[in-house]
């Protein structure tokens, strides 16, 4: 029962970080990507951002995954103009934990369609957001502003059948975005694994 497992951790750890707020400018940060460029939130000023945790070993990622459901949103998002940026804040001496390169080959196996895979091993970008799930998702608008924090969807379950079910939170807080319109639903609860983060970070 490793997903109930990674659910309670989940629950019990969420208390301990101060989100980011929705409405309020969203946090800036600088990472370094999988292919080891130098990728600041302040690059893409004047477009919308999707910010995506991410952790390849966690079944609630492996659903949308698998199911080619993460893939699909990220697609539909960057055809429509907006940069999507998976961030990996896995700790280094965690199991879970990818190289790179590593990280890179999953996502290219995966046909992920973000703009750039992001690495922060450190936590530093995960704890200024608040971020505790894999997967967590933030839509950032053009003005840098934060307008959506939660999960990617309302099915929160490992068991990729529930995708078809599902509404898609991001599709729809991003379809408002575009079409200029304030999101009617900004805030919901993630769901899936804790977040590996350092114990030192």
């Amino acid at each position: 029962m490793k997903w109930l497992l990674c659910t309670v951790l989940t629950l019990a750890a969420g208390a301990a970080f101060a989100a980011a707020t929705v409405g309020q400018p969203a946090p800036a940060f600088s990472a370094v990507d999988t292919g080891g460029k130098t990728v600041s939130l302040a690059d893409f000023k004047g477009k919308p951002v999707v910010l995506e945790w991410v952790n390849p070993g966690c079944p609630y990622v492996q659903k949308h995954y698998h199911s080619a459901n993460m893939q699909g949103t990220q697609r539909a998002a960057v055809a429509r103009g907006v940069v999507w940026l998976a961030i990996n804040s896995t700790a280094a001496d965690h199991g879970d934990y990818k190289t790179p390169a590593t990280m890179a080959q999953w996502m290219h196996a995966q046909q992920a369609a973000a703009t750039a895979t992001l690495m922060d091993s450190d936590g530093k970008i995960g704890r200024a957001y608040g971020a505790r799930t894999t997967p967590h998702l933030y839509i950032v608008d053009a003005s840098g502003a934060l307008v959506y924090a939660g999960g990617i969807d309302d099915k929160p379950s490992a068991d990729p059948a529930d995708v078809a079910r599902a509404t898609n939170h991001v599709k729809a807080a991003l379809g408002e975005v575009l079409a200029g319109k304030p999101v009617s639903t900004a805030t919901t609860r993630p769901y899936g694994c804790s977040v590996k983060y350092s114990s030192g970070s």
